[in-house]
């Protein structure tokens, strides 16, 4: 993922290396800080496979460089975001760094396609914990900060659902008497 931040942070235009790290490290940080060892091979990779270029910055002074993409480098991450792997589309974390640069897609019903396959995703059956092959409920989990767990994944998957139905043009379902969605199998919590 972090070589799609890359690539997508400088579809958005050149960047010398400095300020493209600290735009990484916004956009990532926060889950998965990225350390000089993860960034600079990435750069090395990405400019190796000729997905993005570096020049020199003589403004800048000594050994600082630019980098921008090439259209290669911006042709690999469109195929990206239109065909997200599964692993993409389950993990919170990768699928929000696929969400930061969807835009990019110049169709919206290539965008509409990825976010489709993520409210499919988060509204099969899911849990933390499991009775067998049962996913269990908040309300079956006696463990206080277990039950948090739950209660917190379910409340950010029942957000990340109306927002995406809301994208989407789809209704939300209708509310049973309980004030839950009335899909039985709305997921407890979501899975990454």
């Amino acid at each position: 993922m972090l070589e799609l931040v890359i690539v997508g942070l400088l579809a958005e235009g050149p960047l010398p290396g400095h300020e493209l790290r600290r735009r990484v490290a916004q956009l990532t940080g926060y889950t998965r800080p990225v350390s000089d060892g993860s960034l600079y091979p990435a750069i090395n990779r990405l400019t190796k496979a000729g997905l993005i270029e570096r020049r020199a910055d003589p403004a800048a002074g000594a050994a600082r460089y630019v980098l921008s993409v090439t259209a290669a480098g911006r042709a690999d991450m469109l195929q990206r975001l239109r065909k997200p792997a599964d692993h993409e589309i389950t993990d919170f974390t990768r699928f929000y760094v696929v969400l930061a640069f969807l835009s990019h897609l110049p169709d919206v019903t290539e965008q509409h396609a990825v976010l489709r396959r993520r409210l499919e995703f988060l509204e099969e059956p899911a849990s933390f914990f499991c009775d067998h092959d049962r996913p269990l409920r908040a309300e079956e989990i006696a463990d206080p900060y277990r039950r948090g767990m739950l209660l917190t994944a379910r409340a950010t998957s029942r957000a990340e659902r109306t927002w995406l139905r809301e994208t989407l043009g789809e209704k939300p379902p209708a509310l049973d008497t309980t004030g839950t969605d009335s899909d039985p199998h709305a997921p407890a919590a979501p899975a990454s």
